[in-house]
């Protein structure tokens, strides 16, 4: 039988066992609610409690689906134009582990932006893979970093060869993105697979008005959070993948071992219900996104002290494109940091803010939000202007990097894996110069990691992380974050 996009597989299944009113010997224990204490119960519905089921026959197996997951996944496929997707049930962080560990192994190159998420740190460490690191581009007016230009990919690819692949953040989480079609272009020209992690782009399908999404780019396999922009449950994402550069089966094995064997079914069926609802509303959801945060973008900056970039930084280097359903604020002009403004919006307005850097705070316009969302929060925004102007100076933190020679990137002596599981010690930061890092050390803005575990710490990199501490930038990463004292492999 030939499913059509109106369909939802996994969830029909899942109500037909449970109206079938077989008695469940079997997970969960709190069988089907009945043994929840009422403090949950209260808040989570009878009918909600009966979905949460454990994995038989007719309810088909997450690692080797044959049944309804398998066609509630060829159905998102099928949407998004892959040749295979996968429902992932841990965030897009499991997605990224198990692209990693299917494109590269230990000692494997693999190349990756500087300014890469946790999550990809966390994969290389996971495989073994040495990554060799490109540097974004960085607005300094916004304390941000951007996508990096197809120029700085050629040449990386051009050095090392031997690379299994090239990974692209695109779009970042303030919605910038690069001119991923030359990317992938140059890439598949040195015969490397193209991994994009587009965790901040499930929507990108359903509008012209978006970045072009990374399979229509010509990606080999991309990571996205379903549940961050579209109707999904927290923690449920997809990965989509074409086959040709990517090993199929060994992406199934590595997407077993990163994911539970329990997975749940709640969680799976929020999946197939936002991929039906994205084939039959998307673009009609996604477009009234888009003119709601442009209303938005164009009421705050009416707003004197505010600035809230978007189309005008396209052509930038590294801005190909932008998502404007990402509202980043800037607040520097109120004289405000951006957590400053956080707690202030939250415990005053009421709003909450997606996140807070040193010099913005940023807001996700999604198919969830109204007319009387949008008013709210402009309306925050403008009192928030009016009342809480602020005396601060940023010029310190700006001019360190304007006055400031950028350190020439850090030699990897050790990949991230033997550096973290290696001996470790802690030294003095300012006596570090020589030795070999076992931790991360981020400055934001804008966030790129100065040093990485595996890489020897330099003189340079010491007295320009000591600049920036001066200037009173945020530090993040390691162990000690004063970094009076450093991390370093014995």
């Amino acid at each position: 039988m030939h499913l059509k996009q109106t369909d939802t597989p996994l969830l029909a299944a899942m109500r037909h066992y449970v109206e079938d009113g077989a008695i469940p010997f079997h997970t969960p224990g709190h069988k089907m609610g009945k043994g929840m204490h009422p403090r949950l119960r209260q808040f989570v519905n009878s009918e909600a409690l009966a979905l949460d089921l454990a994995l038989m026959a007719e309810l088909d197996d997450l690692h080797e689906p044959h049944g309804c997951i398998k066609a509630a996944q060829d159905l998102a496929a099928e949407l998004y134009g892959a040749d295979h997707s996968f429902f992932v049930v841990n965030g897009t962080t499991g997605g990224i582990y198990a692209m990693i560990l299917t494109i590269a192994g230990p000692k494997e190159k693999i190349i990756v932006p500087r300014n890469a998420h946790r999550s990809i740190i966390g994969g290389i460490i996971l495989s073994g893979a040495t990554p060799v690191f490109m540097q974004p581009e960085v607005d300094y007016e916004l304390g941000l970093a951007m996508g990096v230009t197809p120029e700085t990919v050629e040449k990386a690819v051009e050095q090392h060869p031997d690379a299994k692949g090239v990974l692209i953040i695109n779009p970042t989480y303030y919605g910038v993105a690069t001119d991923l079609k030359r990317i992938v272009d140059i890439v598949h020209a040195h015969n490397m697979a193209v991994i994009v992690d587009e965790a901040h782009g499930p929507h990108l399908k359903f509008s012209d008005r978006l970045p072009l999404q990374a399979l229509d780019a010509g990606a080999d396999i991309c990571a996205q959070s379903t549940h961050k922009i579209l109707g999904a449950m927290t923690q449920c994402s997809m990965v989509h993948c074409r086959e040709g550069r990517v090993n199929v089966p060994r992406l199934k094995a590595m997407l077993q071992l990163v994911q539970s064997t329990s997975p749940n079914y709640i969680l799976m069926a929020s999946l197939d219900v936002a991929r039906m609802q994205m084939a039959t509303e998307g673009r009609q959801l996604i477009e009234r996104a888009i003119d709601l945060a442009e209303w938005v973008r164009a009421e705050i900056n009416k707003i004197p002290g505010l600035y809230c970039f978007g189309a005008e930084k396209v052509g930038n280097p590294g801005v190909y494109a932008f998502d404007p359903t990402k509202v980043t604020v800037t607040v520097k002009g109120l004289g405000l940091k951006g957590a400053e403004a956080e707690r202030i919006l939250r415990h005053k307005y009421k709003v909450q803010v997606e996140l807070s850097d040193m010099y913005n705070i940023l807001f996700l316009i999604t198919l969830g939000d109204s007319e009387r969302e949008a008013q709210a929060l402009v309306d925050a925004l403008r009192d928030l202007a009016e009342n809480h102007v602020g005396k601060r100076d940023f010029t310190a933190v700006e001019d360190v990097y304007s006055t400031t020679t950028y350190p020439e990137p850090p030699v990897q002596a050790l990949s991230p894996r033997r550096a973290l599981f290696g001996n470790t010690r802690m030294v003095p930061f300012r006596e570090a110069a020589g030795r070999i890092c076992a931790e991360i050390v981020t400055f934001y803005p804008p966030g790129i990691p100065l040093l990485c575990p595996g890489e020897i710490i330099s003189e340079d990199i010491i007295q320009y992380c000591l600049r920036l501490q001066e200037a009173g930038l945020h530090i993040s990463g390691p162990e000690d974050y004063t970094l009076s004292t450093i991390k370093v492999v014995e």
